[in-house]
């Protein structure tokens, strides 16, 4: 690369936490630099948050709507290459749009929008400009999880037939967002995080992770969504059987009422030969189980792993890396993939691989599904885009 690539940030001020983890990311490798911000509905907030980061005065807006129209009137050797949007779900349609048309690329968080057909939007929008868009799907990112992958569709296990993923969390066991939780509050309302609760926050990342992996789309569900927690507003918890392209079949469990769970999202994909299984909470270990041979532990950072595991691994083995490496891989996937773009190179497989505008589509469409066939007294619901 010749430079670094310029970042706007959009959301993500003082007090937010996943402003920092994206910051964090994106400058790991040093392809990335923020250059700009719009980091809170605040403006003070918002300018505060830009001074500590050491923006210009020039350069920290009041809102994204001011951030594009000045960044995009600024010559190209000094406006931003793309934009971070990392808003509640409710506000990531308009900057994203907004953006694109503006000849920005994007980053946004998951989900990708609030409904189903501002995801369509979004995706067409994508296509007709030939811009990028990366969807921060993190657990994708994971060295061992493109192992996975790998293995999978090289056909180390054969057809698959199965896969069980699970992903239970216990942070939401109280009615917290009347407590002063933030994060619990606009988690829990509706109108700020869509249809589903537990199944739009997490499920998502699970049907990501399931499809990621396997390669396979998901055809038919089988949800049942439920409250737990009195006085609530929106699911925290749910059940979900799937059925995939190849015939194949399997489970969805994700809660966020698990008391006493932090962040256990598990994987297990099983085929003719055998099945891997792969933890979130210990992210550099891989265990295969074969019908007719002894099972085996992959670790990260080894001379053993794929392609795709090595390019997104860090250090030797026995170094752990972890969430904010594998969000990092993410951002450097995407970086790659645009600078290569702005020199009219192609990008490599492993520039490209990373959640865009599709896996967006798709984790919209889960959460439109499932809660559907939650509401529905029909057994098999068909997967509808």
């Amino acid at each position: 690369m010749k430079r670094k690539l310029r970042m706007g940030m959009i959301g993500g001020g003082k007090d937010a936490f996943i402003g920092a983890v994206h910051r964090l990311a994106a400058n790991m490798d040093g392809l990335i630099e923020l250059s700009a911000g719009a980091l809170s509905v605040n403006p003070e907030i918002g300018y505060e948050s830009g001074k500590l980061l050491f923006l210009p005065d020039n350069r920290i807006y009041t809102n994204y709507e001011e951030m594009l129209t000045r960044e995009s009137e600024l010559p190209a050797d000094e406006r931003i290459d793309f934009v971070t949007i990392v808003t509640p779900n409710f506000a990531h349609f308009a900057p994203a749009m907004m953006a694109l048309e503006k000849g920005f690329n994007v980053v946004i968080e998951k989900p990708m929008t609030l409904t189903l057909e501002e995801a369509k939007q979004l995706k067409a929008k994508v296509e007709e400009t030939g811009l990028t868009l990366c969807l921060t799907h993190t657990y994708s990112g994971y060295p061992m999880v493109k192992q996975a992958k790998q293995m999978v569709s090289e056909g180390a296990l054969g057809a698959i037939r199965k896969i069980v993923v699970e992903y239970p969390q216990g942070w939401l066991s109280t009615l917290s967002e009347r407590e002063g939780n933030a994060q619990a509050a606009w988690r829990t309302d509706p109108s700020k995080t869509g249809k589903s609760g537990s199944m739009g926050d997490i499920g998502t990342h699970a049907a990501h992770l399931a499809e990621y992996i396997s390669g396979l789309k998901i055809t038919k569900i089988c949800a049942d969504l439920n409250i737990v927690v009195p006085g609530r507003a929106i699911d925290d918890d749910g059940n979900v059987l799937l059925k995939f392209d190849n015939g194949s079949n399997g489970v969805l469990v994700a809660s966020q009422i698990a008391a006493g769970e932090e962040n256990a999202l598990k994987i297990r994909v099983y085929g003719e030969k055998g099945g891997i299984e792969w933890h979130q909470m210990e992210p550099n270990t891989l265990i295969a189980r074969w019908l007719n041979a002894p099972a085996q532990i992959y670790r990260t950072g080894n001379g053993y792993m794929g392609s795709f595991a090595q390019h997104n691994t860090r250090t030797p083995g026995g170094h752990p890396e972890g969430y904010l490496e594998a969000f990092a891989n993410i951002y450097r996937n995407f970086a790659l993939t645009v600078n290569a773009k702005l020199n009219n190179e192609q990008p490599t497989a492993e520039m490209l691989d990373f959640p865009g505008a599709e896996d967006g589509v798709r984790g919209m469409a889960f959460i439109e599904n499932v809660v559907a066939s939650s509401q529905s007294d029909q057994k098999w619901h068909d997967y509808k885009l």
